[in-house]
């Protein structure tokens, strides 16, 4: 408990976010949907906007939804003006069929009900479109040599990403945050059945990511 409590504090003041060693995954992804003739992505549970920040370099449309006020509220001052993003304050789940192109879920989908929240994106895409996942799921038994590899890796990736020491993490680490309830196996049990041919592997840092393209018909 010493080593991990001495870790918790170094991992504390060199803080870095998981999802953010999975952002070259999720822009290789939208850039191949905009080579197609994609125009419009959504976030969902974009935070105070680094990913949307990432998109709006893609797309000329990109449109973050965030339930929690607070962040929201951080993330439309942060995007004031302009012409690409915008940012809604609200649930996922109403959006119009066939209405955009790339969808991105980033440590978002275990805050949500996992069948309808991934049939909403099924429907929400145009032919051709993408949902990306960069996920989190309860640990089990399957997950022991990853977790002890990050565990191992995490310090010294926030080292080589933030050689001082903080006192606080930044604010795009301090939005709202839930343990996920289902296992992998049971993610990917649900996102099989919805999502026909999804591609989704375990990764380091405690997170999976996922892949699926809408057919062309």
């Amino acid at each position: 408990m010493g080593l991990l409590a001495a870790l918790g504090r170094f991992n504390a003041a060199h803080p870095w976010s998981h999802n953010d060693a999975y952002a070259g995954f999720v822009l290789r992804h939208a850039r191949a949907v905009r080579r197609g003739g994609g125009d419009t992505a959504v976030d969902v549970g974009c935070g105070t906007g680094n990913m949307v920040e990432r998109l709006a370099r893609v797309f000329p449309r990109v449109i973050g939804i965030e339930p929690d006020a607070p962040t929201a509220a951080i993330a439309a001052r942060r995007f004031r003006g302009s012409p690409v993003v915008e940012i809604e304050h609200r649930a996922f789940g109403a959006e119009p069929r066939r209405g955009c192109d790339f969808i991105v879920f980033v440590a978002s989908l275990h805050h949500m009900p996992l069948e309808p929240s991934l049939i909403a994106a099924r429907d929400a895409l145009r032919p051709g479109g993408r949902i990306v996942i960069v996920g989190v799921a309860r640990e089990s038994r399957g997950d022991t040599v990853r977790s002890l590899v990050s565990l191992a890796l995490n310090p010294l990736v926030g080292l080589v990403r933030h050689p001082a020491r903080v006192e606080h993490p930044p604010p795009h680490m301090l939005a709202p945050a839930v343990d996920a309830v289902e296992s992998f196996e049971e993610i990917r049990a649900v996102a099989e059945r919805v999502l026909p041919g999804i591609r989704m592997p375990r990764r380091l840092f405690w997170r999976y990511t996922a892949s699926w393209v809408a057919p062309a018909r």
